[in-house]
């Protein structure tokens, strides 16, 4: 999700969980019928109707298991009416309510099932952090529609098995159909478009597979700017935004903006993850949202100089979850700090690779104070989305990283990122966890880290600078409240010297108050 001042999302995050009437968190504990299936596909078929804010259509979903299922159980929510559910064509018994659709299947070899519905759409209360479908109308009075649903789920505009650890594994089959003139932009590539005298059909797909908050789609009356971007993987990627008609004057710039953004991500990240698709941005009604080749945009444009380019923190923000998020992502909330946190310290590195090392730990200075170390990074297992979505997973997981670097030296940390966002073991299909992240940067640094981990993931203690004098021998410096030791700078009369700095006390000469960690490697108590 989107990276915002601490104040703003706090603020929103706390009227958010009183505002919004319906339960459509998700995430927790996964329930046992649904343990015994996955989802290998969904084709998504609707109809969007602006004039009434409803959709009708239906999602066929092929699922596998290995064993006799006596239930499919699914989540849609109560607003949409299910009139139908068919198997190997004949209907179905089904059973909907409390948000849960409990499908009774025929006996059959049968590896799909189709849900029709219909109804009015959920309406966004604060898109995206109660999020829902957004209708305005622009400027030229024109619908405009956005949805978001990170912390709902695909529920609210499809039958899905919702939860975090399932994404179809051979991707999604999108189908739009929608008014003449709306266009409706969507994940994947547009493969084919069947335009009528009143209505046209879009159908986008991809073979990737997809969280189901990623599956997105939005409707308006765009221009559309493209080029073709190189990858350092030689690989060739659309690059495309689509605006509203009434900002076409900025299409172009918008379009230079997200490919130098795409160029800093992938020399951090490496290469861009979906390369069969498109690399895009579509304006939305509501400030944004990472969406699977397909990021949402609504910062209006707020471009701002870092050394020889532009920069926009939602646009690089957004796109930096390509690759952590999308590519990697995690199978329980509990760990959403490494969607959040290592996307949120990718833009840091926007700051060092434009605006350079000075640029970069000014801007980590500042957000050191926006932390006020009130609740751990790392939730419990089984955490819901609710319960594990807070301002700290964006400001000091994004401050780990930046640790991690001082701890391990550019050498190591920098190769260590791009390796583990190019772990097979990590991505795609595969969900990775916490536990997964600090193993790997173990094993790839052989330094132990463990006291490190533990210390600032799962705790909101820090350690506390102790310095003492000593008369002529110097000052004793020691960090109280850990048992085990960083690679620490000290600033002395004499310049800047790194020691490996614990409870143990390290006599340090200087003939001036020793300086710990001045340029602010590590969150201590100063």
């Amino acid at each position: 999700m989107k990276r915002i001042s601490l104040l703003l999302l706090s603020l929103t995050w706390f009227c958010c969980q009183f505002s919004f009437a319906q339960n459509w968190d998700w995430g927790g504990p996964m329930d046992p019928l649904q343990i015994k299936f996955s989802i290998v596909h969904y084709e998504l078929r609707l109809e969007l109707f602006p004039e009434n804010q409803s959709i009708a259509g239906s999602n066929t979903i092929t699922f596998d298991s290995s064993e006799k299922l006596d239930t499919l159980r699914f989540q849609l929510i109560d607003e949409y009416e299910v009139s139908k559910v068919t198997m190997n064509g004949e209907e179905v018994k089904f059973s909907h309510q409390n948000d849960v659709l409990d499908i009774i299947p025929i006996d059959c070899t049968c590896d799909q099932v189709t849900v029709h519905y219909s109804g009015k759409t959920p309406i966004a209360i604060n898109p995206p952090w109660t999020g829902g479908f957004t209708w305005e109308k622009d400027r030229l009075g024109n619908h405009w529609m956005g949805l978001s649903s990170q912390g709902e789920g695909a529920k609210i505009f499809m039958p899905a098995l919702d939860h975090p650890s399932s994404e179809p594994s051979q991707g999604v089959d999108l189908y739009f159909t929608a008014p003449n003139p709306y266009f409706v932009a969507s994940n994947g590539r547009l493969l084919d478009t069947q335009k009528g005298q009143e209505k046209t059909t879009f159908h986008w797909a991809t073979e990737y597979p997809i969280n189901n908050y990623n599956i997105n789609f939005t409707l308006g009356v765009f221009e559309e700017e493209n080029s073709i971007f190189t990858s350092v993987s030689g690989r060739h990627v659309p690059l495309v935004v689509y605006v509203l008609q009434e900002n076409r004057r900025k299409a172009s710039a918008l379009l230079q903006v997200l490919e130098e953004s795409v160029k800093t991500h992938e020399k951090y990240f490496g290469p861009f993850p979906f390369p069969d698709d498109k690399i895009a941005v579509v304006e939305t009604p509501y400030l944004g949202m990472e969406h699977q080749t397909i990021n949402a945009y609504g910062n209006n444009f707020q471009f701002v100089p870092m050394g020889k380019v532009q920069y926009d923190w939602l646009l690089h923000h957004e796109l930096g979850h390509e690759w952590f998020g999308n590519k990697v992502s995690v199978g329980d909330w509990a760990d959403m700090w490494i969607h959040e946190g290592i996307t949120a310290y990718g833009d840091w590195l926007f700051y060092l690779e434009h605006g350079g090392e000075e640029a970069y730990l000014k801007k980590v200075k500042s957000e050191l104070r926006n932390i006020p170390h009130a609740k751990p990074v790392q939730s419990p297992p089984n955490s819901t989305e609710e319960e594990a979505y807070h301002p700290e997973i964006y400001t000091k997981g994004a401050y780990i990283m930046h640790s991690l670097r001082g701890f391990l030296g550019d050498e190591l940390f920098f190769p260590m990122l791009k390796a583990f966002a190019s772990d097979d073991r990590f991505t795609y299909q595969n969900r990775v966890n916490s536990d997964d992240f600090v193993n790997f940067v173990l094993d790839y640094s052989g330094k132990d880290l463990l006291g490190f981990f533990d210390l600032y993931l799962l705790t909101t203690s820090l350690p506390e600078v102790e310095v003492k004098n000593k008369g002529k021998k110097g000052w004793q410096v020691s960090l109280k409240g850990i048992d085990f030791e960083m690679p620490v700078e000290i600033g002395t009369s004499e310049g800047v010297q790194k020691v490996n700095l614990g409870l143990k006390p390290m006599l340090i000469k200087s003939q001036t108050v020793p300086e710990i960690d001045p340029n602010y490697w590590y969150m201590l108590k100063r």
